[in-house]
């Protein structure tokens, strides 16, 4: 733009787009332009111009969702039973996987089997497990941002559940599952085909994590709160 301004203050008007472009296309034989190299001579020392503008956003397979931004407060007091945590903890060679469910304020966990990491099978093993908690008990559930949960919104339909989705590698949002996924892994290494753990397999991990005394409730067990929880409902 700088030499188009100063050839118009010698009497010259080519614009700078003009100069830009010639540039661009070096002089060929038979042809038009100016002589290779010579964007060398400009500022930035560049041959082809910066291309600007915004750049398009990554595409995100879950659509529109809740952000975990905007979860109740009374979630993150801990003071409610309802409030879950959710996630994928995967097996050998990245090929099977299993449900956990935490709840904040319990720290009780349930455990559910999925045929695979996708959308659909994760919604069907999802809802299978939250049928598995008393309605008046669902009232949130936390996710990370995985493709796995692209079906929230079926889900959050017909377990009757909000679902809040966190940030990208904000594993720190979640910390009741993401801490409790510790003691999940305890009973299944890495190294185990999770697909070969049967029903009973995963009640019998959902009980033996359940029932360790807690510090934080006074030696009493996740499961004692529970119990003592839906006894006050029944």
């Amino acid at each position: 733009m700088r030499i188009s301004i100063e050839l118009k203050a010698q009497g010259v008007h080519i614009s700078h787009e003009t100069i830009y472009q010639a540039i661009q296309k070096p002089k060929r034989a038979g042809g038009g332009g100016l002589e290779p190299g010579v964007h060398r001579c400009l500022r930035l020392g560049r041959r082809f111009r910066k291309k600007r503008g915004k750049k398009p956003g990554k595409y995100n397979s879950l659509g529109v969702f809740r952000s975990i931004h905007d979860r109740p407060v009374e979630a993150l007091e801990r003071n409610r039973f309802g409030h879950l945590e959710g996630d994928l903890v995967v097996g050998a060679m990245n090929r099977s996987a299993l449900i956990t469910v935490f709840d904040r304020a319990l720290r009780y966990v349930w455990l559910g089997d999925v045929e695979s990491k996708s959308a659909d099978h994760v919604m069907a093993g999802l809802c299978k497990l939250l049928d598995r908690i008393p309605p008046e008990f669902r009232l949130s559930l936390a996710w990370d941002q995985g493709a796995e949960i692209a079906r929230h919104q079926e889900i959050s339909e017909i377990a009757g559940i909000d679902i809040y989705v966190a940030d990208p590698m904000a594993p720190w949002q979640r910390p009741t599952n993401e801490n409790g996924n510790g003691l999940v892994r305890h009973h299944v290494g890495k190294g185990t085909d999770l697909s070969k753990l049967t029903p009973n397999d995963l009640r019998h991990i959902e009980s033996r994590i359940n029932t360790i005394p807690r510090r934080i409730f006074n030696w009493e067990t996740a499961q004692a709160k529970y119990d003592e929880h839906v006894a006050m409902t029944d």
